[in-house]
């Protein structure tokens, strides 16, 4: 067996970088390098061992695993993530970091990743395994327990973790860790940690360990016998429901999910991973469904007999906290690659397999029983659909002043960018309002990371979407809409942008506070409490009333090497916001970063979902306003159902038992 002598570094980055997925669609057939390059920062942690070896590739074979560097660790996981989701999991990034605060600040990275069932590869690094310099800097002792490290910390946030204590067993942490990667079932972050001695100590590596391997996504087909009972149960439907989530998209299944709509006139709702499934204009499109919904998915779900959900987590929005289904006739057919998923809200019909393989079955079965809705149902649709756009066309073109409210901000960008153009956002009232309110055109045109909601993803996932965007060659425009307290959490990968003069562009509202939590706050009696950003009065010791603080964020995109863009207050905010996204995207793909200042009201909310989030709300206060609010929250609650199946007939009974 022919061998290489190195260090278990260099053994693991050029493992890394000859590693491929291949996707095999309708014959089609996709090879992509699976880590095309690695992120991180150094420190005393990884800068012997990873460091190193990126160092001694970039000087001999400089394409082979290509280094970015970062300003902040969690934001370069946040890279990974977008850039992940934008080429459908095919495809992701290393990020490592160094032991103690800079492996720690990539956690919250990795649950994001984690919940939103996206790959990344985290290299976080670890103290002595020998323990000869113990304590090290930066180690986390306990004395109760000296196998515990910093590293451990990943566990729960991880699909996958291992430690690296000696270096013969970098080759099944490697290998395992890549087995989860790829796997469509179980992906999200995959941990590896690497103690610092480890990572440059030397190593035998065997020639097929570094020689190139193929990953093949799985994409089963579903079972005969799921199809023929998911066709019995929706042919009785009067009032079936498509909710499509982010699995269609990683199924590549839009084409099919608008084939299935049409063939059978069952209409689509979708979540927050699911909005590009359908065009916004499309007959059997309803819009967004849940808490940050349209009210004609709203509507039409609260009678809906028969829910189809097609890749999707329901989570508590999608579900308006399980107040959305009100027929208590509903039951769920349920398609997902996860079994986990699968069973959720107590399914009649559970299908375990891949979306893209499934619907075509599903709707060649549908057609052979000639299923169409009747004429009241697809009635009621059109009139649903033609109230929800006259309520977004009115939020767009409302005049607000002094300051335009986000509905018309968000539709002044809607309207300048092009539909191959990708929209980033993630946390604070801009996702609900853009689930609801944007009209969407291409299936990679929106990105909002919803599943963890994390504030200060936004511009860090934007220039990986942006990544993905220049590697596939198409040109798109990646626009990142975030408020001014996501910005202020994390905005430093601007700088990133600067330094690879790679053009983002980034639509910043500025209505000094927490919008979103302002007005949660508000209904659960609490009077927009700790979320404006003032002056401190130190007499009542409160942030409520005074002055705005002289805060200028566009100043300081500036001092960042960013070209800025100041939109002025007056009537004539909303079409200079059209221009300046029109001049932004003209400019050529080098001009680095473009940010443009906004000035947005911080009360102003958009069209109502007529639905509801549940919130608890205290049960005892002497505050009118909590007392007030517990009373509605008492009356919203009612309305939960727990969607644990419905119950067995009595010749169902009979066939189980």
């Amino acid at each position: 067996m022919s061998t290489r002598i190195m260090t278990v570094a260099q053994a693991a980055v050029e493992f890394l970088a000859n590693q491929w997925t291949v996707d095999l669609i309708d014959g089609h057939r996709t090879e992509v390098r699976t880590i095309p390059g690695m992120h991180g920062i150094f420190g005393h942690g990884n800068l012997a061992g990873v460091g190193q070896a990126l160092k001694q590739v970039q000087t001999h074979a400089p394409g082979l695993m290509p280094f970015h560097q970062g300003r902040n660790e969690q934001a370069l996981v946040h890279q990974a993530t977008g850039f992940a989701r934008h080429t459908r999991r095919r495809q992701t990034y290393a990020v490592t970091a160094s032991i103690g605060p800079g492996s720690t600040n990539m956690i919250t990275g990795a649950a994001v990743a984690t919940t939103n069932r996206l790959p990344v590869l985290l290299l976080p690094s670890d103290e002595f395994a020998t323990r000869a310099p113990d304590p090290v800097l930066q180690q986390l002792e306990l004395p109760h327990d000296a196998t515990i490290a910093c590293a451990d910390l990943f566990r729960p946030v991880s699909r996958f973790f291992d430690r690296v204590e000696r270096p013969e067993q970098v080759f099944s942490a490697l290998l395992s860790g890549m087995r989860v990667l790829m796997d469509p079932a179980e992906t999200g972050t995959v941990t590896i940690s690497l103690p610092q001695d480890v990572q440059a100590e030397r190593i035998e590596v065997p020639d097929e360990f570094l020689a190139p391997r193929q990953w093949r996504i799985r994409r089963p087909d579903p079972e005969q016998v799921d199809i023929e009972a998911a066709v019995d149960l929706i042919r009785g439907a009067h009032r079936p429901l498509i909710i499509a989530g982010g699995g269609v998209h990683y199924a590549l299944a839009t084409d099919t999910l608008r084939d299935l709509a049409e063939v059978t006139g069952i209409p689509v709702a979708y979540t927050q991973a699911g909005v590009g499934v359908i065009d916004w204009d499309h007959p059997q499109a309803l819009g967004a469904v849940g808490a940050t919904g349209s009210t004609a998915a709203n509507a039409y779900a609260a009678q809906a007999d028969v829910v189809i959900g097609i890749g999707t987590r329901y989570s508590d929005f999608t579900t308006a906290s399980k107040t959305l289904f009100q027929n208590p006739a509903l039951r769920f057919v349920n398609i997902n690659i996860t079994g986990f998923d699968t069973y959720k809200l107590g399914v009649s019909v559970p299908i375990i397999a891949d979306a893209g393989k499934t619907i075509p079955v599903l709707r060649a079965a549908l057609g052979s029983v000639g299923y169409q809705v009747g004429q009241q149902t697809a009635e009621l649709i059109r009139a649903e659909k033609q109230r929800w756009d006259a309520t977004v066309d009115e939020a767009f073109t409302i005049q607000d002043q002094p300051l335009p409210a986000q509905s018309q901000i968000i539709g002044a960008v809607n309207r300048a960018m092009a539909d191959e153009d990708v929209v980033i956002c993630a946390a604070g009232s801009l996702p609900g309002d853009l689930h609801k309110l944007w009209r969407i055109k291409d299936p990679y045109g929106y990105h909002v990371e919803y599943a963890f909601s994390c504030m200060g993803y936004e511009i860090a996932g934007g220039l990986g979407v942006k990544r993905a965007a220049l590697a596939e060659g198409s040109g798109r425009d990646v626009v990142v809409m975030v408020g001014d307290g996501s910005y202020l959490m994390m905005h430093t990968e601007l700088v990133t942008a600067v330094a690879e003069r790679i053009k983002l562009i980034v639509v910043l509202l500025q209505n000094h506070g927490f919008a979103s939590i302002g007005s949660l706050s508000e209904t659960v009696g609490s009077q927009r409490f700790g979320t404006k950003f003032r002056y401190l009065d130190p007499q009542r010791h409160s942030f409520e009333d005074g002055a705005e603080l002289p805060v200028d964020l566009a100043a300081n995109a500036e001092s960042l090497g960013v070209q800025v863009i100041r939109i002025d207050r007056g009537p004539g905010a909303i079409d200079d916001l059209r221009r300046a996204v029109d001049h932004a995207r003209s400019l050529p793909e080098d001009t680095g970063p473009v940010l443009i200042h906004i000035a947005s009201d911080l009360y102003q909310g958009a069209p109502d979902s007529e639905a509801w989030w549940d919130v608890p709300v205290a049960q005892v206060s002497d505050l009118d306003t909590t007392q007030a609010a517990h009373v509605t929250y008492t009356q919203q609650k009612a309305r939960q159902r727990p969607l644990l199946g419905p119950s067995a007939t009595a010749g169902e009974t009979d066939a189980i038992h």
